[in-house]
């Protein structure tokens, strides 16, 4: 009976510890490098991340945030722990929302709608922050290429944005994808 009992614990610590989110902080360093390597020498990347040699990148330095990687760390963490993937969440927030929650100040039609996104980029089921960023970039699903004007400040709204903060999550069982991340590049005090 005393090791059926032991074994049982021992199956459900186990368990639990595959069930818990965790949030990868270097995950999310790395894959800021990368971005800033990417927007640094565009060339370097163009034939792994399929866009045209000499494409015109934001030459903007992003900034690392605390207040946006945290939010941007609560992001992750959420999508993992209430599985699901989205730029709106569960109750109907989108990102503009948590950022002027956080201090930002946004333009109040920003936020009228509750489930607007004008800041992040979402990744799930990557191994890694820098294969999060080089499937953003590339944006291969993705017809607008949303994505990739957003990491890249392509045209002139993302171009205008300098504040960077980046979410890297993993959670082994428990949600359909292994790994979150949440990407938001926005610019404070509009």
């Amino acid at each position: 009976m005393k090791y059926l009992l032991l074994i049982l614990l021992f199956f459900t610590t186990s368990f639990q510890k595959n069930n818990e989110v965790k949030i990868d902080k270097k995950e999310a360093q790395d894959a800021f490098i990368l971005l800033t390597d990417i927007r640094n020498n565009p060339d370097k990347y163009y034939e792994e991340l399929k866009f045209e040699k000499g494409l015109k990148v934001s030459k903007i330095k992003l900034k690392w945030n605390d207040t946006l990687a945290k939010i941007a760390e609560a992001k992750a963490y959420d999508m993992a722990n209430r599985n699901y993937m989205g730029h709106v969440d569960p109750d109907g927030y989108g990102m503009n929302y948590y950022i002027k929650k956080s201090g930002y100040k946004l333009q109040p039609k920003w936020t009228v709608e509750k489930h607007a996104n004008y800041f992040e980029s979402l990744a799930a089921n990557t191994y890694s922050g820098n294969e999060s960023i080089k499937v953003l970039v590339a944006d291969k699903n993705e017809p607008s290429m949303g994505h990739r004007k957003h990491l890249l400040g392509l045209d002139s709204w993302n171009s205008s944005l300098t504040d960077i903060g980046i979410g890297f999550s993993r959670r082994e069982s428990g949600s359909n994808y292994k790994t979150y991340t949440c990407v938001i590049i926005a610019k404070h005090d509009w």
